[in-house]
């Protein structure tokens, strides 16, 4: 799962913005310390409170290539908690609600919805009740 931010320099360093997300921006002194930057911005702002009712756009397939353009991959367990909160909240579904369609307590899925670290078993039972998430993008991280 990568998001797209756009490099611009200035005179004492860089800063970037994402094009996906409106608002996730950061700034370093070179470029080597932005591209660190450039993620942890992205994971730290995909990662919401529980008591957000935020729901981000996905990444954009395709975006105008440029030389100032790059790719930023979202962090694997980053990706599962965003995407389990995005669904949840389409569908207008509290956690309690979710968990019970899932068959799970409540705090066995807040754990997912924290940490994004499931076992293969629960992602596999995920994607039967819920097609909808695209589990395939947490893969896309090269």
């Amino acid at each position: 799962m990568k998001y797209h931010f756009k490099i611009h320099k200035e005179k004492k360093g860089y800063w970037s913005e994402c094009l996906e997300l409106k608002g996730c921006v950061t700034q370093a002194g070179s470029l080597k310390e932005l591209y660190i930057m450039m993620e942890d911005a992205l994971n730290l702002y995909l990662s919401e409170p529980e008591s957000s009712k935020v729901i981000f756009p996905l990444p954009l397939k395709r975006t105008k290539k440029t030389s100032s353009t790059v790719q930023v991959a979202v962090r694997p367990e980053v990706a599962v908690s965003f995407l389990l909160r995005n669904c949840r909240l389409k569908l207008g579904m509290s956690q309690r609600n979710f968990a019970i369609s899932l068959g799970k307590k409540l705090f066995s899925y807040q754990k997912l919805e924290k940490s994004g670290n499931p076992e293969l078993k629960t992602l596999i039972a995920i994607k039967k009740k819920y097609p909808q998430i695209p589990f395939n993008e947490i893969f896309d991280i090269n």
